[in-house]
């Protein structure tokens, strides 16, 4: 497969390793003078040249929504009619760049720093993106190795952003106000929620909290003394949250669960202390 990455700062440097990596010939475009690239990727002087016979682009420019529509305009003009035209955006929708333009086949596919490592891409598609080029995007980033999450509602920094948003605003406030030092913090979260997070997730992690009541258990019982504690809008409909993670995870038992939660666990603690 032929693919352009546009821009090489950090992500775009990691998304042309991970694409050389399985075997992709890869263009490269940036401005840039002192341009290091990794083995086996090809850097070229212009955009025309980077994606004139591209299957997909990614491009990790500025977050700035004018350079990106003036980009998206040009990548339209310039790449194969079949090309997938992916962004690497941090937070900016991708309907917001394509107004005015053939967006059918542009869509978000934004990794975590450095990509060639996370495996998460949170894939966007924007008011005109059709289904065949999300289909598309995710078989592309599923054969690198990678785990797309096909998001369905644009919202201003998807999902993982909004979510390392509001930790990071906590974890600021709670240093500023002298309850935690910023090295205790991050042992808090090392120790706790990262280590639950990185095997379970704050919603399959909520379900076995509850134990065999599940998550409707802890939104009825436990979930009430730590209402004062909530920092974004309280569920409109608590009864829809509830049924939409008992569809979820409802149809496993709650000691099948369990039993891989711990294991994982225990493989993640183990993989720490090795290292």
């Amino acid at each position: 497969m032929k693919t352009a990455v546009i821009g090489a700062g950090v992500i775009g440097l990691s998304w042309a390793r991970l694409f050389a990596g399985h075997g992709h010939s890869v263009k490269v475009v940036d401005p840039r003078p002192d341009l290091v690239v990794p083995d086996g990727v090809q850097v070229v002087a212009s955009l025309a040249d980077a994606v004139r016979d591209a299957d997909v682009v990614q491009e990790n420019g500025p977050e700035d929504l004018e350079f990106k529509k003036s980009l998206f305009a040009e990548l339209v003009r310039e790449a194969p009619q079949h090309a997938l035209l992916l962004s690497s955006s941090s937070a900016i929708p991708s309907t917001a760049f394509t107004q005015g333009i053939d967006g059918s086949r542009v869509l978000i596919g934004h990794p975590f720093n450095p990509p060639h490592v996370i495996p998460l891409v949170e894939v966007v598609p924007g008011e005109q993106t059709t289904e065949e080029s999300i289909a598309r995007a995710v078989d592309f980033y599923r054969a690198l190795g990678r785990t797309p999450v096909v998001e369905r509602k644009e919202i201003p920094g998807f999902v993982g952003n909004r979510l390392q948003a509001a930790l990071s605003r906590e974890a600021a406030y709670l240093v500023e106000q002298g309850v935690v030092t910023p090295a205790d913090l991050d042992t808090v979260v090392t120790h706790s929620l990262g280590l639950r997070w990185a095997t379970v997730g704050p919603f399959l992690g909520a379900h076995l909290g509850g134990g065999p009541g599940g998550y409707r258990h802890l939104a009825e019982h436990i979930g009430k003394s730590m209402r004062g504690l909530e920092l974004g809008t309280p569920a409109q409909d608590p009864e829809r949250l509830i049924k939409a993670v008992e569809d979820a995870y409802g149809s496993s038992t709650y000691s099948a669960l369990a039993e891989t939660r711990d294991r994982r666990q225990l493989a993640v603690l183990t993989a720490l202390e090795e290292n």
